[in-house]
């Protein structure tokens, strides 16, 4: 009883408030652990995904480098088939003198685009063809009733893509509507 009369004197923490202290302690630090390892396993789950992200682009740029190494190399070479090509226009294909250096240029031409096609180098020869401003570069417009209006009718230069990218442009010349047929200011009012 005296116990109870003298308020200085503390009770002793029974068993039982110490164990729930304790296990309240512990419940607070393994849900602190299990959020820390909640934050591990995403940052882990992250950079596992960041790592295969780095590898797809690398693999890309790898096959994309493999894929348009020689770009530059063709697009030098454009040059030497463009000239071959004109020498083979100007020269005159009745003159016996000229047959030997013809059949020459015609044979080095073939080795030419046989090569280039072997590499995925393709011709760009739109004669005839829609007007594609992705692969064409029109240098020119001229009346013509007999093709529709919007198609090539003249090529200057073939162009030539690699790999499905464009190289080089075909530089040609588009077709309009005759003036004629061309509606004047009061036909369309």
């Amino acid at each position: 009883m005296a116990d109870e009369q003298n308020p200085d004197i503390q009770k002793p923490e029974t068993n039982q408030d110490a164990q729930a202290s304790q296990g309240d302690d512990l419940a607070a630090r393994v849900a602190s652990l299990e959020e820390q390892l909640a934050a591990a396993q995403d940052q882990m789950l992250r950079s596992a995904a960041e790592l295969q992200n780095v590898r797809r682009r690398a693999e890309q740029d790898v096959e994309k480098a493999h894929k348009f190494a020689l770009e530059k190399f063709a697009g030098d070479l454009l040059a030497v088939i463009d000239s071959l090509e004109r020498g083979l226009e100007m020269s005159d294909a009745n003159n016996e003198a000229l047959r030997p250096m013809r059949e020459g240029m015609e044979l080095t031409l073939k080795v030419f685009q046989d090569t280039l096609k072997r590499y995925q180098v393709e011709v760009i020869d739109p004669h005839g063809a829609p007007f594609n401003p992705e692969h064409h570069q029109a240098m020119a417009m001229e009346e013509s009733a007999n093709v529709e209006p919007g198609s090539v009718l003249k090529v200057f230069q073939k162009g030539y893509s690699i790999n499905g990218r464009l190289l080089r442009p075909a530089m040609v010349v588009v077709s309009k509507a005759p003036s004629s047929q061309q509606p004047t200011i009061n036909e369309k009012a």
